[in-house]
């Protein structure tokens, strides 16, 4: 039966809210599929939701490229919802109207699944808010056969146990091949007449592997609050669940018809992933260890999709993102194949964060050669070499002095810089290296510049330790530490006028940085304190006018009572080799005891190379996921697009100056 549109009853509130546009839909290349379009028992319905604003949410390219290759299959509907705003859920509770999708303005509760990214662990009170307007039972546990599969997926679910009982599963990993998968077995039970009722086919999605059902495992806790097991409690469910990869990224060109936002967003360019993963090896960052290994895009299947890509959308710039996308094999030929191409139009290219030593000036020339010369963004990370040495970012002074000195040399103005506070080992002395740094970063630009107008901007973020990291292991410096440190890097900055004032310093408190590792380092515990939270108020935690530490605080102290555990020994507590982790049973292909001799190696100072090129550290993901590194050089180069205008390649020493 067909399910008709809420947006009669919703627009007549849409007067009465801020930014009222974010709520209409059609944008360009949205999909409105009719709701049997494969049959009443023949479709299989997906509401896919980024648990923030619209702003944040609608350029995230992993709902982006779920959204169309679920809706390529004639059997598959998808449509997008996203975080509504405190002002608008006031007056959907007050007229009684439910979460909704922006593409048919059809109630979330009515589909088959909701698939939840969840990129931070900040955007769980905004998955309770959507449950809750929904109609969906807040506890997995009390929903029924009428009810979506809630599925969650991105970062944060490489630990969903924070969340284990709001959540029905977890795909971990990458999502393209998984959704189609599961698409296959919901479809397929539906059309046998849903036989066991919803229990049945979590069931079958647990046992057909890659997908986790957290009420299919028991977690045992020791006296002391540790855990000391968690096991399956059906048979024929595995003891461990396996992350997704997808390999050959040419066969997976999505986006091919980018989505235009109507209201402004973060990001107001179409983006193309050059590649997926990273071997760097940096100990805090949990992107580059979970996405391992590195699945690089050709050269030629990334100008196709940058071509497609614009004449679908109308953008007239072009980011190509990856976690460090300055390392792909092929970068210079790519960015001076893309800008021989788009010589002479309005279309621009853009590369995110540049590693220090990944620099050059050629190749940040072919990135401004048709648009605007912006600032550069660079992430030494520790403020001291000794501190650079332990997270694994081999960076030395010279080379960022050398950096950014070519860099002001050649005509930019503005360098930012971004670093942690907080990271093991770190003292205040390493701290306020980075002000030593800013400030040698000045003298040095206005040197070579030869003016004063020169700027650096130093942006502050705290550590946080991470999951299936070589630092999970890691205590967090408490939030009073980090502000204190803080004050102290200020002070330093501002003690010579005629350098501070030339560099910026933008940075956040501690607290919502205990909040964060609370919930990326919890057990199943912790979801109370999120449910209490949520009930006092909590929502959009990751945006400072609303967060609320003293909330957080609260409801942990409530929720926790007669637990034996805090706050503090979720976060500030080191953890022993031999303790049992709450993600030990989600397997992200590193071998745990590879991670723990790498935690202790960072304590020596031990760095290690990159395996593209160093050769294998055996991290364990290639022989247990069952993939390989897959890179360039491919050869290959990008010929003139039909309808553009053949251009002169630049000088043949500019075309192959080095990548780093």
């Amino acid at each position: 039966m067909p399910i008709e549109s809420l947006f009669p009853r919703l627009e007549p509130l849409l007067p009465r809210v801020q930014k009222p546009i974010q709520y209409v839909g059609g944008e360009l290349n949205s999909t409105v599929k009719d709701w049997d379009v494969a049959g009443p028992d023949g479709t299989v319905r997906w509401a896919l939701m980024y648990p923030d604003a619209y702003e944040v949410g609608l350029p995230n390219q992993g709902v982006m490229i779920l959204y169309e290759v679920l809706n390529e299959r004639p059997d598959v509907l998808a449509e997008r919802t996203y975080s509504v705003w405190p002002d608008l859920e006031a007056l959907m509770r007050e007229y009684d109207v439910p979460q909704f999708t922006v593409d048919g303005h059809r109630p979330v509760g009515a589909f088959d699944v909701l698939g939840v990214s969840l990129p931070t662990e900040l955007g769980y009170t905004n998955l309770l808010t959507a449950l809750d307007l929904a109609g969906i039972p807040i506890l997995a546990a009390e929903r029924g056969d009428e009810h979506p599969i809630v599925l969650a997926g991105g970062h944060a679910a490489f630990n969903p146990e924070p969340v284990a009982d709001f959540i029905d599963a977890a795909v971990l990993g990458d999502g393209e091949q998984a959704v189609l998968e599961i698409s296959d077995l919901v479809g397929d039970w539906k059309q046998a007449g849903r036989p066991g009722g919803r229990a049945q086919l979590l069931l079958r999605l647990a046992r057909a592997g890659g997908v986790y059902v957290p009420r299919f495992y028991d977690v045992d806790y020791l006296p002391d609050g540790r855990i000391r097991r968690v096991a399956p409690n059906r048979s024929g469910v595995p003891f461990r669940v396996d992350k997704r990869t997808v390999s050959g990224l040419d066969d997976w060109p999505y986006p091919k018809t980018p989505l235009v936002p109507l209201a402004e967003t973060v990001h107001e360019r179409m983006s193309v992933e050059i590649f997926r993963g990273c071997t760097r090896g940096c100990r805090f960052c949990q992107a580059g260890m979970i996405t391992r290994p590195v699945r690089e895009r050709s050269i030629t299947g990334i100008g196709e999709m940058v071509a497609a890509g614009l004449v679908a959308s109308g953008y007239q710039e072009v980011g190509l993102l990856s976690l460090s996308s300055a390392d792909h094999s092929e970068i210079a030929e790519i960015a001076t194949g893309l800008a021989d191409r788009y010589a002479g139009t309005n279309t621009s290219l853009s590369l995110p964060s540049t590693r220090v030593d990944a620099f050059n000036v050629t190749l940040a020339n072919e990135f401004s050669r048709n648009g605007r010369r912006s600032g550069l963004t660079f992430a030494p990370e520790g403020g001291s070499e000794r501190i650079r040495q332990v997270i694994n970012k081999m960076v030395t002074k010279e080379d960022l002095i050398r950096t950014v000195t070519t860099a002001y040399g050649a005509g930019w103005r503005q360098v930012k810089l971004y670093f942690m506070c907080g990271l093991p080992t770190e003292t205040d002395a390493d701290v306020l290296e980075i002000a030593e740094l800013a400030m040698e970063v000045i003298r040095i630009g206005r040197q070579v510049a030869g003016t004063k107008d020169i700027r650096c901007t130093v942006s502050i973020g705290g550590f946080i330790p991470k999951p299936h990291t070589p630092f999970q292991w890691a205590p967090q410096l408490d939030h009073e530490a980090t502000d204190a440190r803080l004050r102290l890097l200020r002070e330093a900055i501002n003690s010579d006028r005629s350098l501070g004032r030339a560099i910026g310093f933008r940075y956040h408190d501690g607290r919502p940085g205990i909040v964060e590792g609370l919930l990326s380092r919890g057990d199943r515990r912790v979801g109370a304190v999120i449910r209490r939270a949520w009930e006092d108020g909590g929502r959009f935690d990751g945006w400072s006018e609303y967060f609320s530490f003293d909330r957080w605080m609260t409801a942990a102290e409530v929720a926790l009572a007669g637990a034996g555990v805090d706050v503090d020994w979720y976060t500030t507590r080191e953890r022993g080799e031999h303790e049992v982790l709450p993600w030990d049973h989600l397997d992200a292909g590193l071998d745990r005891r590879w991670l723990w001799a790498d935690w202790q190696e960072s304590l020596t100072g031990r760095e290690v190379d990159d395996c593209r090129w160093w050769g294998c550290y055996d991290c364990g993901v290639c022989p247990s996921q069952g993939t390989q590194i897959q890179i360039g050089p491919t050869g290959r180069t990008l010929l003139p697009l039909p309808g553009l205008r053949p251009v002169l390649a630049p000088p043949a020493a500019s075309a192959s100056a080095p990548v780093g």
